[in-house]
């Protein structure tokens, strides 16, 4: 039963990654209209350098198409894990009421990641 709820909250945890590394790269889903000031000036700042989101566009697809695939899953949430970071610390400082929802997510990586502890172990021993 553990499995099948891993596997179906880890395709959905997938997808959203996917679509929001698409949006980075199609815009199709408009900006919300009432933002924080703070973070439409990080987000202006993020714009500005011109590498940095599409390399987080990139970040999510791959990690978004990975996290989907069992097989691949324990590269898939590595490849994501330092996006939630990002994702909880922008909600911790400049859009609280994200913060809930960021931090359900990074339980998720977490868990995956957690679930997938023995393929790490290469890697530090």
């Amino acid at each position: 039963m553990k499995k099948k709820i891993l596997l179906v909250i880890s395709i959905l945890f997938g997808l959203m990654f996917i679509n929001s590394g698409l949006n980075i790269f199609l815009h199709y889903m408009p900006m919300p209209k009432d933002m924080p000031a703070g973070l439409v000036n990080l987000m202006t700042a993020f714009m500005q350098t011109g590498w940095l989101f599409p390399l987080l566009g990139v970040a999510e697809l791959a990690g978004g198409l990975l996290f989907i695939f069992p097989k691949v899953r324990a590269l898939g949430a590595v490849v994501i894990f330092p996006v939630m970071v990002g994702i909880v610390l922008t909600h911790i400082f400049n859009a609280p009421s994200g913060l809930p929802m960021a931090l359900i997510l990074l339980a998720i990586n977490l868990w995956v990641i957690f679930e997938n502890r023995e393929k790490y172990m290469p890697m530090i021993k």
